[in-house]
């Protein structure tokens, strides 16, 4: 299959496919596609974004019948065979003949990438070290200036994941303020994400533009532009006083004060409209977990309005009309507020 027609035949399932590399596409294209296919026969969505319980409960299902089949003595050897040269040649030869990429990604509607990556967090014993001490964060900061990013190798010489020294590093590279936000502060944060959209951007077609530019020399952005991945370790960079998860945070607050346009969602009559229309969506949706909602589809039916939004009103909701709701799962707190909140609301409504 040529890189077009993947790209084509992905896009129905994978709707960002135009912003993942080439290299990525044609290896979607070989693992992905025809389990996304099967998927959609039976009615299941591809899915994005935390796994849930269920998934991580299947992932080890799926890595302990491998082990079982292949006789590979443990999950560490499997997932990061560069580890155990000696064993190397073997364990990759029994991979390829038992299909290793089909097996793992077994029973889970994501990329394959995806599930593979979730697999190496959850079994590498190297990501469950506990706190960097000062020592640690020392050496950390010496490989880096020898080794660059190359996580892989720091991870191997610290023997810590590649997440947890990459994110470490992130934080300590340079000084980091915890309190709120500075005026100074969010104005880099402004520019600094208006320079990477503007940079994106450039290289798409000029039809993803709602308008080239405003009359005042802003970008005109799509609100799924907006809300798509951006490159937070670039963007921390430009704020330099602020570690990439705080900015993903902080620009996701302010995304939802902009998007809003003057809304006042909680207020009157408004207010009890979109409470209805949140519960209602939630209790007809049937996931088990809140990590399982698809807060953008729910964001439009709705009203269009930022899923950050939304999430803060299901928060204030369960928080203020369930009683003891730290102690129920999300199915119990969606039927508590569907069977006794829902009829109250419309009643005053």
């Amino acid at each position: 299959m040529d890189l077009d027609t993947a790209k084509q035949a992905l896009e129905e399932f994978i709707p960002h496919v135009k912003n993942i590399s080439d290299g990525s596409i044609r290896k979607m294209a070989g693992r992905d596609l025809a389990r996304f296919k099967e998927f959609k026969k039976q009615g299941i969505a591809v899915k994005f974004g935390r796994f849930t319980q269920k998934e991580n409960k299947q992932i080890e299902r799926n890595v302990d019948e491998f082990l079982a089949i292949t006789g590979i003595d443990s999950a560490e050897k499997l997932l990061f065979t560069w580890r155990y040269p000696e064993e190397r040649e073997t364990i990759t030869r029994l991979k390829a003949e038992h299909q290793f990429c089909e097996k793992i990604s077994e029973g889970i509607p994501r990329p394959w990438r995806l599930i593979y990556y979730r697999a190496r967090k959850m079994f590498d014993p190297n990501n469950y070290k506990g706190r960097y001490t000062e020592e640690e964060k020392e050496k950390l900061k010496k490989y880096h200036s020898m080794h660059g990013n190359n996580w892989k190798k720091i991870s191997e010489l610290m023997s810590r994941s590649n997440l947890s020294v990459a994110m470490k590093y992130s934080e300590i590279k340079s000084p980091i303020n915890y309190g709120p936000w500075t005026r100074e502060e969010n104005q880099k944060l402004r520019l600094a994400v208006k320079e990477v959209m503007r940079r994106k951007l450039e290289l798409e077609d000029a039809s993803s533009l709602c308008s080239p530019e405003q009359s005042n020399g802003d970008l005109w952005v799509d609100r799924e532009k907006l809300c798509q991945r951006l490159p937070w370790t670039e963007i921390e960079t430009k704020v330099g006083t602020r570690f990439w998860r705080q900015c993903k945070q902080r620009w996701s607050s302010i995304l939802a004060k902009r998007m809003s346009k003057g809304q006042q969602l909680q207020k009157g009559t408004k207010s009890l409209q979109n409470k209805i229309t949140l519960i209602k969506r939630l209790y007809e949706t049937k996931v088990e977990d809140v990590s399982e909602v698809n807060w953008e589809d729910l964001s439009d039916a709705v009203g269009d309005v930022p899923k950050a939004i939304l999430q803060g009103l299901f928060y204030r909701l369960k928080v203020s009309c369930v009683p003891f709701w730290q102690k129920k799962t999300f199915c119990e707190i969606i039927d508590f507020l569907f069977e006794y909140k829902l009829p109250q609301f419309e009643e005053k409504l």
